[in-house]
């Protein structure tokens, strides 16, 4: 066995420096944020084309609907899984002011567990 040695099993980088568990960790922990990243990119919204344009009826929706409607959402929802007739979230809007009615209705009813959460 003279003149053979054992390499060393440790792998390297092209620099030839020893690639640690704390180096790939690192760069598999970069990789997994950058395809996060990019995954939340592609389902962010654009813009809304009909916000202030009147629907069919000739109206826009205001903080009040939104607030209604975002109450009804959790019901609203489950009619438009069987009917294409139904829309959950009314684009012909008025921008802001229905986007906050909306969230807030819907807080009030799908995130209203705040007393329980006290207890």
């Amino acid at each position: 066995m003279r003149g053979v040695t054992m390499r060393d099993a440790t792998p390297r980088d092209a620099t030839g420096r020893e690639v640690t568990v704390r180096t790939r960790r690192r760069v598999t922990m970069a990789l997994a944020l950058l395809v996060g990243a990019v995954a939340l990119a592609g389902c962010a919204p654009g813009a809304n084309p009909d916000v202030g344009v009147a629907s069919a009826t000739g109206e826009v929706a205001g903080f009040w609907l939104g607030l209604w409607q975002g109450v009804i959402a959790p019901v609203t929802f489950v009619i438009s899984l069987f009917s294409d007739g139904v829309g959950i979230y009314e684009v012909h809007n008025n921008g802001g002011w229905y986007d906050f009615g909306y969230v807030l209705g819907l807080g009030m009813i799908v995130g209203g567990g705040s007393a329980a959460s006290s207890r």
